[in-house]
């Protein structure tokens, strides 16, 4: 391979952010994606960028961490969100798209490059040259081994899981309707209420519904990301004050829903979509049955059922160098949520700044870290300094930056933009 040739193992979000990033400064790219030969269980389409677990970005205010992260990387040039801003749908104050625009949106940007070499094969064994690996959560058996080899200690793992979707037309509006939950500025919601006798009775049925096998060496769940029967298993009253709280979406034909179920907005179409926060690992018979059970539901024909997949990532406090780069093999960068960060934003983030790092070394610059001011600075330093006994993937979020504080919230925000602003600015001289 040339000098100004860099391998990018994974299509995700950070993978593809990378390449984007890469391919713009003239680099040859060899993007490596086992999809469509390989399958891994949980996409479904061959497209760069696909997202699996649900269609939102989540915030897109700026005073909420993750709204504030989108707008950095807009001041980066992230792919991710010149994608989202083609192929956004109405989702009150969240950032939704419609999942195969944007997946498609992003392949035909990286494909426009002719200097994109894509190698649709599985990559089993660690690149001996300058390389990014973006595998994400579904990292195969065989780099997941390699890696263990190499680090010396076993990989961290979670399970995940992703929600169901229906089609709108099967929905009965005679008890469902729009509005999103306090007055967003539009009714982009579909929400099905509940009285207090069919949420103790669809509770009662979650919790006695057949699961899917997990495997036995790790069944750990992510805080972030549970599972609805687990969460149900935690008391009666918790869904009401999770995915199913109804705050805010009072009506005058519907004054006091004791619990609601809202659906988003799946594609640009408005044809589909997907119940929020209906991660699952019930059977598919058993999400049929029980889900058919909210109000409003009962006849709804289930386009793709809610599944669970295992999310690996690495002990980064322990194995990363503060570039992103591997300290037992420095010419490894490692990017998106292998590294130890969840969501989508956070991990095209780090997708972007791997490239830029692994870039200035490539042209003998010397590193230059992002600012803790920023989100982004902030999400780094807790994935390089965090405790390595309490260490778990991590969002975007306020406890993050030291110096924020309500009160000074729009201060806070300022003060990221102009850092991320000069930072990007001297980073790409």
């Amino acid at each position: 391979m040339s000098p100004k040739s860099i391998s990018i193992i994974g299509g995700g979000l950070a993978g593809s952010e990378a390449a984007f990033f890469l391919l713009q400064k003239g680099y040859e790219v060899h993007l490596y994606e086992r999809r469509p030969k390989v399958g891994d269980g949980a996409h479904v389409t061959p497209y760069f960028g696909e997202l699996v677990c649900s269609n939102s970005l989540k915030s897109a205010k700026l005073d909420n961490a993750c709204g504030l992260l989108k707008e950095e990387l807009r001041k980066m040039g992230s792919l991710t969100m010149a994608a989202a801003a083609l192929s956004a749908v109405p989702s009150g104050n969240a950032l939704s798209v419609d999942r195969d625009l944007f997946a498609k949106t992003i392949t035909a940007k990286l494909r426009a490059f002719p200097n994109l070499i894509v190698h649709e094969e599985e990559v089993s064994a660690l690149p001996a040259t300058d390389a990014i690996l973006a595998t994400g959560p579904l990292t195969g058996e065989g780099l997941l081994a390699a890696l263990q080899e190499l680090l010396g200690k076993g990989n961290l793992s979670f399970f995940d899981a992703s929600a169901p979707i229906v089609r709108k037309d099967s929905i009965d509006f005679t008890k469902a309707y729009f509005k999103s939950r306090f007055e967003q500025g539009d009714s982009a919601y579909i929400n099905c209420p509940f009285s207090k006798e069919e949420y103790q009775h669809f509770v009662d049925e979650l919790l006695k519904a057949e699961k899917a096998v997990v495997h036995d060496f790790d069944a750990r769940y992510f805080e972030g990301c549970l599972p609805l029967e687990v969460m149900a298993a935690r008391g009666l009253e918790t869904l009401r004050h999770g995915p199913l709280k109804p705050f805010g979406l009072e009506t005058l034909e519907h004054p006091k829903p004791y619990a609601v179920a809202q659906l988003r907005q799946d594609t640009v179409l408005g044809d589909y979509y997907n119940l929020v926060g209906f991660q699952t690992n019930l059977t598919y018979p058993e999400q049929k049955r029980v889900f058919s059970l909210i109000p409003g539901l009962e006849r709804a024909e289930f386009l793709r059922y809610g599944l669970m997949h295992r999310n690996s990532y690495l002990d980064s406090p322990s194995v990363l160098n503060p570039d992103l780069s591997l300290k037992a093999a420095p010419h490894l960068y490692i990017a998106g949520q292998l590294s130890g960060v969840e969501g989508y934003v956070e991990s095209a983030a780090m997708g972007l700044e791997a490239a830029l790092n692994l870039w200035r070394k490539k042209e003998g610059k010397t590193f230059l870290p992002v600012p803790l001011e920023t989100v982004l600075g902030a999400l780094t330093h807790y994935l390089l300094c965090s405790s390595k006994a309490y260490f778990e993937p991590m969002n975007a979020n306020w406890a993050l930056l030291s110096q924020s504080a309500k009160e000074t919230r729009e201060e806070t925000i300022v003060r990221s933009l102009r850092a991320i602003e000069s930072y990007w600015g001297m980073a790409n001289e």
